[in-house]
C-alpha cells in the first residue's frame, strides 16, 4: 500500500523536522562534559552548593611541593661522567712528537710534565660549559666512569678545565720549562654521560610520592561560602583530575550524551507543543516557526563560544535579547515561554545553575512586561536600564541570602550586568534586520506608518480627502474593536489608514470625493463601473508596494472587500435586466478572504462605516439596525470563514461599532435665538 503524505502533513513534518535540527544542533554545541563544571580560587568564597566526594580519590600534591620535594631528593644526586684513558697517552705522544721536529736528536720529555699531565688526566679535564654548569646547579661532586665500567666520586675542586690545568702546570713549573707552550696539549678527557645520568636520576625519584593522603567517597570537601583555603584547594583541584580521568572513558561519554539529548529534546518538544497548540497563528508561518528557533540557536551559540572560547563571564550575554526581539513580532506569553525553555537549555552550560535560571527567569519577565507595547525607541533604553536594575537586585538579594556577608559578595558581577544591558541596545538594530529578512513587522514600524505627515499619506489627503477621512475613521473604529477582543489594535490602525489608497489612481470615481458634482460612473455601463470600483483593490497594492509597504499591510488592502460584489451595480443591472443572468465574476471583487482577527476587523468597520454615511436619519434604531445588517450580510456571505475570530468576538465587534457611531451623529443642541424687543412671545 502506497502511503500518500498531504501537504498540511508535508508541512507539519517540515516544522518538526526543523525542532529536531535545533535539538541536534544544539546537543553539538554543548561545551565538553570533559570539563570540571566548578571554578575556584585560593582566598575566593566557594560560590556553588555543598560538594561531598562521589568516589574516593587521592589529594595530589601541587605542583611547587613536587618540585621541592624533587630538589631535596637530588641534593644527593650526582651527575656521571665518562673518562677516556686513551687522550693521555695521546696527547703524551703528541708532545714528544713536537720535540722531535723541533730538531732535538733525542728528545726527552721532563719528569715533572710526564707527572702533572698524569695526574691531571687521572682527575680529568672536562669542559669550561660543562664545569660551569655544575657550578650553577651547586654540585660538590661528580661519578667519574672508568672505562672498566668502575665509577667513583670526585669532588669538583679536583676536576680541571683546559684552563686550570694549564695554568696547575705552569705556575708550579721550574723556570727552565715555561718556555714549553702545555695548551695545545691539554684538551678535555672526561664527557658527560647524559644517559647514565637520566637513569640515575629516574631511581632516585621513582620513590617520590605525587599524592599526599586520600579523600573517601561521601566525605565533605567544601560547603557554600567557605573561603577556598590552599588545603582544600588541592583537594578540590584533585577531585577535578579525577573526575576529569573519570569522564573520558567511552562508556560514560555516551551516557552523558545520551543524557543531553533527552533533556533538550524534550524542552524542544515542549516548545513546539506549545506553539503548535496555543499559538497556531505562529505555527502555520513556517517563517515565524524558523525565525524563532534561529533567535533561540543564536543565542545559545554565543553562550556556547563564551564558554569554550574565552574567559569572559557568561553574564556579559545579553540573555534578555530573545524575549524583546520575540516580544516585539509576536506577544508576551510566546517571548517567555521562548526565553524559559532557552534558559533552561543554557543552564546545564554554566555553573550555578540555580542562580543562573533564577536571574535570567526574572530578567525575563522583566523585559517582556516593560515592552508591552513598543512603539519608541527611547522604550528599549529603557527596558534595558528596568533589566540591569532587575538583575543587581536580584543578584544582591540572592548573595544575601546564601553569603549573609556583604564582604564575601563578588561585586564584579555588576559590570558583567552592566555590559548585558547596554548590548541590549543593539536590539533596534535587529529588529529591523529580522524584519527584512523574515518579512516581520515590529511595532515601531506600525507606529511610523501611522504618521499622517508621511509623504505618501499627505499625498493621500490632499488627492482624495473624501477617502482620506474614510480611512481616518474605519482607523479608529477598527482600533476600538480590536481593543475589545484582544487582537492587535496598531496593526488594525495601520491597515485602516491604508486600505483604500488604491483609489489615488482614480479618486474622482468615488462619491466621497466628488464634493456632490455629477458622478462620473453614472453615465458608465455597470459592468464597466464595477471594474472601475474593484480595481481599486489591485491598484491599492500595486502603490503599496512602489512604496515598500509591508506585506502585512498589503494584506489589509487585499482582503477588505474579500470576496464581495459591488453592491450597487450587481443590483442596478439586474433591475435594469429582468430576466438576464448577470456575469458574477464581473461584479465580485478577486478577494483573498480575511485571514486573521484584524482584517476580519476591518472588513466589518470598512462597510459599517460606509453604510453610516448613507442614513437618512440617525436614531439608536437605525444604528443598532445597520450595523447588524451590514455584518450579518458578510457572515452570511462567507466572509469571514477563514478567519479565526468567533461569535463572541463579531457581538463584541459590534457593540464597539454601535456605540462609536452614536456618538459620532449624536444629536446636538439647537442654540436659542436672542428675541427681538417687543417681542409678543417675551424673553425666556
Amino acid at each position: 500500500m502506497k502511503l500518500k503524505i498531504t501537504q498540511p502533513q508535508f508541512k507539519n513534518l517540515n516544522k518538526i523536522g526543523l525542532f529536531i535540527l535545533l535539538g541536534v544542533l544544539i546537543v553539538l554545541l554543548y561545551p565538553s562534559e570533559d570539563k570540571f563544571k566548578y571554578q575556584f580560587e585560593i582566598g575566593k568564597p566557594w560560590s556553588y552548593e555543598l560538594i561531598t566526594a562521589s568516589f574516593d580519590f587521592p589529594i595530589y600534591k601541587s605542583d611547587q611541593q613536587i618540585a621541592k620535594e624533587k630538589e631535596e631528593i637530588l641534593k644527593n644526586y650526582t651527575p656521571y661522567f665518562k673518562l677516556d684513558t686513551t687522550v693521555y697517552d695521546h696527547q703524551l705522544n703528541k708532545l714528544f712528537a713536537d720535540l722531535q721536529k723541533k730538531g732535538e736528536a733525542s728528545p726527552r720529555i721532563p719528569d715533572y710534565i710526564k707527572n702533572k699531565f698524569k695526574s691531571i688526566y687521572s682527575s680529568g679535564i672536562i669542559s669550561v660549559e660543562e664545569y660551569n654548569k655544575l657550578l650553577v646547579d651547586k654540585k660538590e661532586n661528580i661519578s667519574c666512569i672508568l672505562p672498566n665500567r668502575i665509577t667513583h666520586v670526585i669532588p669538583i675542586k679536583n676536576v680541571y678545565t683546559p684552563r686550570t690545568a694549564y695554568e696547575e702546570i705552569i705556575n708550579n713549573a721550574p723556570v727552565s720549562l715555561k718556555s714549553y707552550d702545555m695548551n695545545m696539549y691539554l684538551s678535555e678527557n672526561m664527557k658527560y654521560d647524559s644517559t647514565t645520568s637520566e637513569i640515575s636520576k629516574t631511581d632516585m625519584l621513582k620513590n617520590l610520592s605525587l599524592t599526599s593522603g586520600m579523600i573517601q567517597a561521601g566525605e565533605r570537601i567544601i560547603d557554600r561560602g567557605e573561603i577556598v583555603t590552599p588545603a582544600n584547594y588541592q583537594v578540590l583541584h584533585s577531585f577535578k583530575i579525577e573526575s576529569e580521568k573519570r569522564k573520558t572513558s567511552l562508556q560514560q561519554s555516551s551516557i552523558v550524551v545520551i543524557g543531553e539529548i533527552v533533556m533538550i529534546l524534550g524542552l524542544i518538544t515542549l516548545l513546539f507543543l506549545y506553539i503548535y497548540l496555543f499559538r497556531p497563528r505562529i505555527y502555520e508561518s513556517l517563517n515565524n516557526v524558523v525565525f524563532i528557533l534561529l533567535v533561540i540557536l543564536l543565542l545559545v551559540s554565543l553562550t556556547a563560544f563564551t564558554i569554550r572560547y574565552t574567559s569572559l563571564s557568561v553574564y556579559m550575554v545579553p540573555f534578555a535579547l530573545l524575549p524583546i526581539i520575540i516580544r516585539v513580532f509576536f506577544d508576551s506569553r510566546t517571548a517567555l515561554f521562548a526565553h524559559i525553555i532557552t534558559m533552561l537549555i543554557i543552564s546545564f552550560m554554566v555553573d550555578n545553575a540555580f542562580q543562573f535560571v533564577l536571574l535570567q527567569v526574572t530578567i525575563g519577565m522583566v523585559a517582556v512586561s516593560s515592552l508591552k507595547d513598543m512603539s519608541q525607541r527611547s522604550q528599549l533604553a529603557q527596558s534595558a536600564l528596568y533589566i540591569f536594575l532587575s538583575y543587581v537586585l536580584m543578584f544582591l538579594a540572592f548573595e544575601f541570602i546564601s553569603e549573609g556577608d556583604v564582604n564575601r559578595i563578588n561585586w564584579q558581577y555588576i559590570i558583567y550586568f552592566a555590559i548585558s544591558s547596554v548590548f541590549l541596545l543593539f536590539a533596534y538594530v535587529l529588529i529591523y534586520i529580522f524584519e527584512k529578512l523574515f518579512n516581520l513587522i515590529s511595532s515601531v514600524t506600525l507606529v511610523e506608518l501611522t504618521n499622517i505627515n508621511s509623504d505618501l499619506m499627505i499625498q493621500f489627503s490632499e488627492l482624495a480627502p473624501g477617502t482620506f477621512q474614510h480611512s481616518m475613521q474605519v482607523s479608529n473604529l477598527a482600533t476600538d474593536a480590536a481593543k475589545r477582543i484582544n487582537a492587535n489594535s496598531l496593526l488594525v490602525r495601520t491597515g485602516a489608514l491604508y486600505h483604500d489608497i488604491g483609489k489615488l489612481k482614480h479618486p474622482e470615481f468615488f462619491i466621497e470625493n466628488q464634493m456632490g458634482g455629477k458622478n462620473p460612473l453614472i453615465d458608465i455601463p455597470f459592468e464597466e463601473a464595477s471594474k472601475i470600483i474593484i480595481n481599486h483593490v489591485p491598484d491599492g497594492i500595486e502603490i503599496a508596494q512602489k512604496n515598500h509597504l509591508p506585506e502585512q499591510i498589503i494584506n489589509f488592502i487585499a482582503t477588505h472587500h474579500g470576496c464581495g460584489k459591488t453592491k450597487y451595480f450587481y443590483n442596478s443591472y439586474i433591475n435594469a435586466n429582468p430576466g438576464i443572468k448577470p456575469n458574477e465574476d464581473v461584479f465580485t471583487y478577486p478577494g483573498p478572504l480575511p485571514n486573521n482577527k484584524e482584517t476580519a476587523i476591518l472588513m466589518m468597520a470598512d462597510a459599517v462605516e460606509a453604510r453610516s454615511r448613507s442614513l437618512s436619519e440617525y436614531t439608536e434604531e437605525s444604528i443598532d439596525e445597520m450595523v447588524e445588517e451590514m455584518i450579518g450580510t458578510q457572515i452570511s456571505d462567507g466572509e469571514f470563514k477563514d478567519a479565526p475570530i468567533t461569535f463572541r468576538d463579531v457581538e463584541l465587534v459590534k457593540a464597539v461599532f454601535k456605540e462609536k457611531i452614536k456618538n459620532i451623529y449624536h444629536n446636538r443642541i439647537k442654540y436659542p435665538e436672542v428675541r427681538k424687543q417687543g417681542s409678543v412671545e417675551g424673553i425666556y
